[in-house]
């Protein structure tokens, strides 16, 4: 059976049969951003300024390497930045949880997990973002919070919204979950701060994420080039919001790709990694922080950097300089 985001790009069948249950979903939505906004709902305000990297379409949109991204030019510029996230996938039994260099990314949640390697940033996951802020204030000297999701989360009160938009799928066919991607309205775009175009062109507001050096899974070998694996045939395992852009660009470097897509967070086992053959595995760095514990001998991960374009970062920088 195909995946409920197969029809989110076209009207279909399935579609309308769910617009029912998406009208549900809309009105509850709007009903409950309203009773946040009329003040029937309490808020919480942070003491420190809080900055949400989110989206207004269920799947992957490129928020963990933005945000990777995001912490380390704060870091470049003297700031002290935290970040907090729900640690979707993770299955510690208490929260919140700090994340450290010991932490199992099966329990707190592979995007957390890996925002800390990359980073050395505080990492605090919890679903409750105000418990999530106060212990980041009481381990750390943070002095700005970085929200990893969370736009919708509107209990928690922000001084700068972000919204990342895949330039591709945009909003699919524009419905509301479970008929569509949208979790709230495409309007809701003209009062945010910043409207990031991953794959956007060069003038736009956007990024584009290109493939770092390939570092052996669970192993201390010397690292590779993506381009070592151009003309060969290789398993690509993704179990990502959106796994078909991995199998795109591995295929941009002409590999053979036999794809093996997986649920986004997806708790991997080592019969899942095993093919029984001697053709090399590449899988997502997400992927890959949750497979160091096999015994794997030819899967590689692979990174990812984002490059921002010259107007994506001009208004970065002004959102940087409007801080407290």
């Amino acid at each position: 059976m195909k995946r409920l985001d197969y029809y989110w790009n076209s009207i279909n069948a399935v579609s309308i049969i769910l617009l029912p249950l998406s009208g549900i979903f809309y009105l509850v939505s709007r009903y409950r951003s309203h009773l946040y906004q009329l003040g029937f709902f309490k808020s919480y305000k942070a003491p420190l300024p809080v900055i949400v990297i989110g989206n207004i379409t269920v799947g992957g949109t490129g928020k963990t390497p933005l945000i990777i991204e995001l912490v380390k030019q704060l870091q470049a510029q003297g700031r002290k930045p935290g970040v907090i996230s729900r640690g979707y996938g993770g299955n510690a039994t208490t929260w919140p949880q700090v994340v450290n260099a010991q932490t199992d990314a099966l329990k707190v949640g592979d995007e957390p997990q890996l925002i800390f390697q990359q980073t050395s940033c505080p990492v605090v996951v919890g679903a409750n973002r105000k418990q999530d802020i106060e212990l980041l204030m009481k381990e750390f000297d943070c002095d700005v919070v970085l929200s990893d999701d969370g736009l919708q989360h509107y209990a928690m009160q922000r001084d700068i919204e972000i919204v990342v938009v895949d330039a591709l799928r945009k909003f699919g066919n524009g419905f509301y979950i479970p008929s569509g991607p949208l979790r709230e309205s495409v309007s809701r775009l003209q009062h945010v701060d910043m409207v990031l175009l991953n794959g956007g062109a060069d003038q736009e507001i956007a990024f584009t994420m290109q493939p770092a050096q390939c570092k052996p899974v669970g192993r201390d070998d010397d690292q590779v080039g993506l381009d070592v694996f151009t003309g060969k045939t290789v398993h690509a395992v993704a179990g990502i919001g959106n796994p078909q852009r991995f199998f795109n660009m591995l295929k941009g470097y002409d590999i053979n790709v036999i794809p093996h897509a997986f649920d986004d967070h997806y708790y991997y086992k080592q019969s899942d990694l095993d093919f029984n053959d001697d053709i090399t595995v590449l899988m997502t760095e997400k992927d890959a922080i949750k497979c160091t514990r096999f015994d794997l001998s030819n899967h590689w991960s692979v990174p990812i950097e984002i490059s921002l374009t010259k107007a994506a970062q001009n208004r970065l920088d002004q959102i940087f300089d409007s801080l407290n």
